[in-house]
């Protein structure tokens, strides 16, 4: 028997167990699937439910039920892959592999600033984004938040906020000169000038000294807030950090050309976890994990691989609320309804896979 573990049901796993499943399998290969949650969450809208537009059950979506996959949904707490098994909480609680998929995500990188993870809301899983949600709800009208990062994840939490408490007092604090510098300045300048007309205080070249219960401190001024959201960076999943694999400079495991840990090739890593010349995004664990499921159908059936090719991403989109928006459109920079119409036709495939 040869057992696949994949752990993490998100974009690049999900997309690995679908093309598995695409395909008829020897009968001797056992597929265990391991999440925390008892269904699919779609990250790249976890701002709506911080911000109280969408309910949390429309970025759920269920995993495919198949006779050859069994699921488990736990929160795993080593990868020992010296023994090759996963642990659980639960005493004795294990699972062995033979090939494993390590699709685990990222975590938010407070960056060692005093009082970030204590004292900050967050929006890296669907839990802490519903605590953000309630956090957000329950304000009173006039109330203060502060997002920290003006990257994607805090210009879509920004904007959707101002769209559903348009009574809150908003403001963006980020270290750069603009908001979204891996964008082009179109895009830019339009997200800035978004925040100019809708009231939203952008404060750039912000150096955080540390955030308190009821404030954050930046540039030795002190801001008093009611919730603090905070977007300012990622970092693999302690999983993935703990591993004693060689790392790249953001904690990413290196991976070969078929996205094996060359000293252990039968695991596998996709997506936020494994080390790449692109940023982390669901395009692009998606891409990983297409390829990923032809590799090991290959492999389970005692075939050699083919090297994958290069990828391609098609670009990036992003939303300013319900009607508006940004994005890398087949490179070239494009603002206003089309993008915002994409990214909510990319949503709908997403539900519908």
């Amino acid at each position: 028997m040869k057992r696949l573990v994949i752990i993490g049901g998100g974009y690049g796993g999900i997309k690995i167990l679908s093309g598995i499943l695409d395909q008829p399998l020897p009968e001797d290969i056992h597929i265990t699937v391991v999440d925390r949650n008892p269904f699919r969450s779609l990250k790249t809208e976890f701002y709506t439910i911080a911000a109280g537009t969408v309910a949390d059950q429309d970025v759920r979506v269920e995993f495919p039920e198949d006779p050859r996959v069994n699921y488990v949904f736990n929160e795993i707490i080593k990868i020992d892959t010296e023994k090759e098994q996963i642990l659980f909480n639960d005493p004795g609680a294990t699972i062995p592999f033979d090939y494993l998929v390590i699709g685990v995500g990222c975590e938010d990188n407070y960056h060692d600033i005093p009082g970030a993870e204590e004292f900050t809301e967050s929006v890296q899983t669907f839990t802490k984004a519903r605590h953000t949600g309630v956090a957000i709800g329950n304000l009173k009208a006039y109330g203060k938040v502060s997002i920290i990062g003006a990257g994607l994840s805090g210009i879509e939490v920004a904007s959707e906020i101002r769209e559903s408490r348009p009574d809150l007092n908003i403001r963006l604090l980020d270290r750069g000169a603009t908001v979204l510098k891996a964008f082009d300045s179109k895009i830019q300048n339009y997200v800035e000038e978004w925040f100019i007309k809708n009231n939203v205080d952008v404060i750039h070249n912000s150096t955080i000294e540390y955030v308190e219960k009821d404030g954050v401190c930046n540039n030795g001024v002190c801001y008093i807030n009611d919730v603090t959201i905070w977007t300012a960076g990622v970092q693999p999943n302690r999983l993935v950090r703990e591993l004693p694999f060689e790392k790249d400079n953001q904690d990413k495991v290196v991976v070969n050309a078929f996205y094996q840990v060359p000293q252990k090739q039968n695991i596998y890593v996709v997506g936020d976890c494994a080390s790449s010349e692109y940023s982390p995004s669901a395009q692009l664990a998606g891409l990983q994990g297409e390829q990923i499921a032809e590799i090991l159908l290959a492999v389970l059936k005692d075939k050699e691989p083919k090297k994958p090719k290069p990828l391609k991403l098609k670009g990036t989109l992003g939303s300013l609320g319900k009607s508006d928006g940004f994005g890398n459109m087949v490179k070239t920079p494009m603002t206003g309804l089309l993008p915002r119409l994409a990214k909510t036709g990319v949503l709908w495939l997403n539900k519908r896979h």
